[in-house]
């Protein structure tokens, strides 16, 4: 049997293995001409994933089984599209695909099912009457766009005329969501739908780069304190949204915003975390939500028995980088080899230009720390951040080391 795997970055990499030791032939497809699951895919097409036509033409060519993804919003939209177009199976089907990454119709769910989220307006066309009642700072976004993409975050007319313009120009559809901008602590929390009921597999806290416009990750810790107040209203506010969506059986990743009494979604995706999320969610849950896709698109049911944490204490950082032209990492084997780090994952390829950190998807890579307690956590973490490197062409370290923070 053969699978066509849309995306080349790391995730795909543990799915592609997951996929070869069931023993299928594996397509990969991915705008980038050496994407890093390249070399682990028995066949390369070079093609945009959101290319709906080109996907299918591939499909037909190599006469795939199936086509399936992890951890990407829009690659899931075209998986969903192209098995309906030509009959292929998937856990998902394109019409929920849709409602799914669309914020516009997401956050018309959200009113409808009384999910709580910030006052908000979906535009086209900046309209200032339609959000006259809401209040600065207000946060601008694509409707469907991910790795925070066009987002920003604004404090007066003159910044929304402009951010909104930027908004506009990232979205397919020409449209963008302005919303009141909530304080609080931002919440990443995985769920696996099992029948119709949602499972909480992990909660972190996302820490962002201090930019007064932008929302970049650069860690995750779990599990978070700041979850323990609201982790009855994040339970309730999950099984909201599976029901709302009628999602049945999926992986299931919710954006969230916590004032300490109250959760408020951002937004939400029928998928698990990117990056190295996966190996937070196994540790945390003994949940393997690659192979659980997998499953689920030929039809299995993956049923959830909650396990003991494996490590109590788990960190995921994702580094960025100074300008420069990246050649080599150095280090991250070391620290792996001595178990230092559980994992490290590489998302750019050696001659990748750095220039400005945008929005996530500038990050160089990401390793993951576990550990039983939180001073061995932050041991292992400094270690880490005191070995690390990220080369240039000129044998420069550009990585980001202030990003590296100790964990006290």
């Amino acid at each position: 049997m053969k699978a066509l795997v849309l995306a080349g970055g790391f995730p795909q990499i543990a799915l592609i293995q997951e996929l070869k030791s069931r023993g299928f032939t594996v397509v990969l497809a991915d705008y980038y001409q050496n994407p890093v699951a390249k070399p682990y895919a028995d066949i390369f097409y070079q093609v945009s994933t959101l290319d709906v036509e080109a996907i299918t033409q591939v499909a037909r060519e190599e006469k795939v089984d199936f086509l399936i993804t992890a951890c990407t919003d829009q690659a899931l939209l075209t998986v969903a599209k192209v098995s309906e177009v030509l009959g292929l199976p998937c856990y998902i089907d394109y019409q929920t695909a849709l409602n799914v990454t669309n914020k516009a119709y997401m956050k018309k769910v959200f009113n409808a099912h009384h999910v709580s989220t910030a006052k908000h307006a979906i535009l086209a066309e900046l309209d200032f009457s339609v959000i006259s009642e809401m209040r600065y700072p207000l946060i601008v976004k694509p409707v469907d766009c991910n790795s925070s993409k066009g987002v920003k975050k604004v404090e007066n007319a003159e910044e929304l005329k402009k951010a909104f313009t930027d908004a506009v120009n990232f979205s397919r559809t020409n449209t963008a969501v302005v919303e009141e901008f909530i304080q609080g602590t931002e919440l990443s929390v995985d769920v696996y739908v099992e029948e119709g009921k949602a499972h909480v597999l992990s909660i972190s806290k996302l820490d962002k780069i201090a930019d007064a416009d932008k929302f970049v990750i650069f860690r995750g810790w779990a599990p978070p304190a700041e979850a323990e107040p609201v982790r009855e209203e994040i339970q309730k506010t999950v099984q909201q949204i599976a029901d709302a969506f009628n999602l049945k059986n999926t992986p299931m990743l919710v954006q969230m915003i916590s004032d300490g009494k109250q959760v408020y979604v951002l937004e939400f995706s029928a998928r698990t975390g990117g990056g190295i999320k996966y190996i937070l969610i196994k540790q945390s849950s003994g949940f393997d939500v690659i192979k659980a896709v997998v499953d689920l698109t030929l039809g299995k049911k993956p049923h959830f028995v909650r396990q003991a944490p494996i490590k109590k204490h788990i960190v995921n950082s994702f580094l960025y980088c100074k300008p420069g032209i990246f050649d080599h990492l150095e280090g991250f084997d070391e620290m792996k080899q001595a178990e230092v780090m559980e994992d490290y994952s590489v998302y750019k390829w050696k001659g990748a230009e750095f220039t400005t950190i945008e929005n996530s998807g500038d990050r160089i890579a990401s390793f993951c720390v576990a550990a039983d307690t939180e001073e061995e956590l932050i041991e292992k973490h400094r270690r880490i951040a005191e070995t690390i490197k990220v080369i240039d062409e000129n044998g420069e370290d550009i990585l980001r080391h202030d990003l590296l923070t100790d964990l006290e």
